[in-house]
């Protein structure tokens, strides 16, 4: 009996029935419901087939094994029942009858009146089917056939919902596709339909006639993707079809035209592909419309006749070896309003990079080139820099003299502007670091720092800001600094927890460097903060150095109970001579004594996370920075809150460090067990007092967002209502209406 129930599993279970996004018939679990574990003796082995059965006959002349009465057969973890299992073994039909049921060994359960196997077992037919798959998808034909591997389905249907409600009565389910006749083509890896429509609440809504998509093997295949509708003010309605092509197991394509009511079509493509040592893909889009000139009056101004816009961007990393790596990224538009216009993206800046890195246990190379075009309303394009080449390496060493750390870096920069300052650098640094302990717990951190830094710069009149030209031609700058830093954490029990109180200490003295000759290109946004207020330098790059001699002293408290924790950190500085600095004021850093800066955060579970920083003005205690980030609520419901202001009072010439003042707000609240609505917006809080140049008036939106979602385990269903308050160029401000649909487990 072994070979023909095995092969009666082996034919049945996996008719490519779990692969088939279809459906018809009647959908409801049988009464009898599946076999189960225990049924049947279990297998010995993987190709022992078990069984229990009333009764066992076999009719010597006509050659025929009868097994009848509650049948149970188990192989390999699959599980068959049937009323009666019958092998001829003249004709090599295996046929099971009456209340059939199969579960395979992903717990998907075949239902059907007869299963017949013929053909050495390996065509059949079954009447009356019902597949139920693991991840409650259904499936039922009344007449499935398979010959030479293809399978064929008559009146067939498929759904992924649930077909009871939640009393256990039967109920239509929200969405199914239903078709005259379903083919599965296990060699092509693709279903084909004949007469396929989709029915929503049991309303038929789409006839797709033709209809073919992969089988969820091979990879996947070409077909139509779902389409992406919305409304806009600017292009009004709107509809996007994208189609997949599957080039190769490794390699994609899709293209998606686009139709809009109120400008001329536009076309979208994205290509991928996987190599053997990493990964790559390019997209872009076409159209032919006018362009605008960046502005941001409420009517754009025409500028130029009609033209070919549109965008590129691709990108990729591979792995050469074990250590080198090699990515690199392009991004590029025809205009400045085109990615507004056509809602592809909000950023103001797009960047085109290529890096080589090569990264070992002890050692960094970055080979890095870059350039950046601006989308911004009123910078030049000529101002932005290129970057070619950067490089950057860095050596971690035991020091074999004295013990501690040595880390050695060599860096290289050439900038380069087709309308603007140019500047190339290069500097050799040393860093020293040794860390001991003592018996009471203190942690001493001993550091010194040496660099040798070349520029060179030319053009310097074309930088609007004064302080950041440096001196023409070429220039040389030493740099050393010490420093001696001091932690001593104080660890015990609080309430039914622990705490841990760390003081800290350090002391860095840096004799006076030149930086006023040097230009300024990558330490401009200068701001004390948690983050840096025990830097060793505390510009944000290396073009700046903060000379002199300080102490930094400040506290962290942490307290960690059952479900909650807290940290908070405070700190301040102190310089140690009273010469003038080149800091702005408005900084932090500008007086001997420097502001007040912090940063606390709590956690509550999974319910509430907070993170508060802020800076204080060390003569009035006024909050300069006030940074706020809380996310509250569950996974279904919750609320997001930002909130910024800086209030510096920084001079507006240096246009880096300008104040401002917002607030993001976030939230989705689940209405039902299915639904849930959700919205954000962002508001520019930034008026004449923090800023003089802004152009705000206070409370200026910058984009709002509000939408409703029903979401279950077989539909998504949403609608959004967007408005931008942005109006650049062709980019205007307006409402925008975007619909999402998405039919779950369509496939597997």
């Amino acid at each position: 009996m072994k070979k023909p129930i095995l092969f009666l599993l082996a034919t049945t279970l996996p008719l490519p029935f779990a692969a088939t996004p279809l459906r018809a018939q009647n959908i409801m679990t049988p009464a009898a419901g599946p076999p189960l574990q225990g049924d049947a003796p279990t297998p010995a082995n993987e190709q022992e087939v078990t069984f229990a059965a009333d009764t066992l006959t076999y009719d010597d002349n006509a050659e025929i094994v009868t097994a009848t009465g509650n049948v149970r057969m188990m192989r390999q973890g699959d599980r068959l029942r049937a009323d009666k299992v019958q092998w001829n073994q003249k004709t090599g039909v295996v046929r099971a009858e009456g209340n059939v049921a199969v579960v395979n060994s992903s717990n998907d359960t075949l239902y059907g009146d007869s299963v017949e196997l013929t053909d050495s077992l390996r065509d059949g037919v079954i009447e009356n089917l019902l597949l139920v798959l693991n991840d409650g998808g259904r499936l039922a034909a009344v007449h499935g056939v398979r010959r030479n591997e293809v399978t064929t389905l008559d009146k067939a249907v498929y759904t992924p919902c649930a077909v009871l409600d939640s009393k256990g009565c039967p109920k239509e389910p929200i969405w199914k596709i239903s078709a005259v006749r379903v083919v599965h083509d296990p060699n092509k890896h693709r279903i084909s339909y004949d007469g396929a429509r989709i029915s929503f609440l049991g309303a038929p809504i789409l006839w797709l006639p033709g209809l073919s998509h992969p089988d969820g093997s091979g990879g996947g295949g070409s077909g139509l993707l779902l389409p992406d509708v919305k409304y806009s003010r600017v292009n009004g309605a709107e509809l996007g079809l994208p189609y997949y092509f599957q080039l190769a197991p490794n390699r994609d394509l899709t293209i998606t035209p686009h139709v809009y009511t109120k400008v001329l079509p536009a076309i979208e493509a994205q290509y991928r592909a996987l190599t053997d040592n990493g990964a790559w893909q390019a997209a872009g889009m076409l159209t032919y419309s006018s362009r605008f000139a960046a502005t941001t009056g409420t009517t754009p101004v025409p500028n130029g006749n009609k033209d070919i816009r549109g965008y590129i961007d691709a990108n990729g990393r591979f792995q050469l070896d074990p250590y080198w790596t090699l990515s690199g990224s392009i991004r590029g538009t025809s205009d400045r309003t085109f990615l507004r216009r056509y809602d592809i993206s909000r950023d103001d800046r797009l960047r085109n990079q290529i890096q080589a890195e090569r990264i070992t246990p002890n050692s960094y190379l970055s080979i890095k080139g870059w350039a950046v075009q601006t989308l911004r309303t009123n910078d030049k394009q000529g101002q932005q820099p290129i970057a070619l080449p950067a490089i950057d390496y860095r050596l971690r060493m035991a020091d074999p003299w004295v013990g501690g750390t040595l880390n050695i870096q060599a860096n290289s920069l050439a900038l380069l502007r087709t309308d603007g300052q140019d500047t190339q650098r290069a500097f050799a640094a040393v860093q020293w670091d040794m860390r001991r302990y003592t018996p009471l717990g203190q942690e001493f951190t001993l550091t010194a720092y040496g660099r040798g830094d070349i520029y060179h710069t030319d053009q310097v009149g074309r930088t609007s800001t004064i302080v950041y030209r440096g001196d023409p031609g070429w220039t040389t700058r030493g740099i050393a600094a010490v420093a001696a830093d001091m932690r001593w954490p104080f660890v015990g029990a609080f309430l039914g927890g622990s705490q841990r109180i760390t003081p800290r200490v350090q002391i860095v003295a840096s004799p006076k460097t030149r930086n006023l000759s040097i230009p300024n290109e990558d330490a401009r946004a200068i701001d004390l903060e948690d983050s840096n207020l025990f830097a060793l330098n505390r510009f944000s790059g290396y073009d700046r150095w903060e000379d002199g001699s300080r102490i930094t002293y400040g506290a962290e408290w942490a307290v960690d109970l059952p479900g909650i924790s807290f940290n908070t950190v405070i700190g301040q500085s102190y310089r140690l001579s009273n010469k003038s600095t080149l800091l702005p004021v408005g900084t932090g850093l500008s007086d001997r004594l420097s502001d007040i800066v912090g940063r606390t955060t709590v956690k509550y579970g999974r319910f509430l996370e907070l993170t508060h920083r802020f800076r204080l003005d060390k003569d009035n205690f006024a909050v300069r920075r006030n940074e706020i980030d809380a996310t509250i609520g569950t996974q279904r419901t919750y609320a997001t809150i930002g909130y910024l202001k800086l209030n510096r009072d920084i001079a507006a010439t240096i246009e880096d460090l300008r104040d401002r003042e917002e607030v993001r707000l976030g939230a989705r609240i689940q209405i039902a067990r299915y639904w849930s609505v959700f919205g954000s917006t962002v508001i520019d809080l930034t008026g004449r007092r923090e800023d003089p140049l802004t152009l705000s008036d206070g409370y200026q939106p910058i984009r709002h967002r509000l939408g409703i979602l029903y979401d279950d385990d077989c539909i998504e269903l949403g609608v959004t209502w967007r408005r931008e308050y942005d109006a650049i160029g062709d980019a205007r401000r307006g409402n925008t209406f975007l619909l999402r649909l998405a039919l779950k487990n369509l496939g597997r």
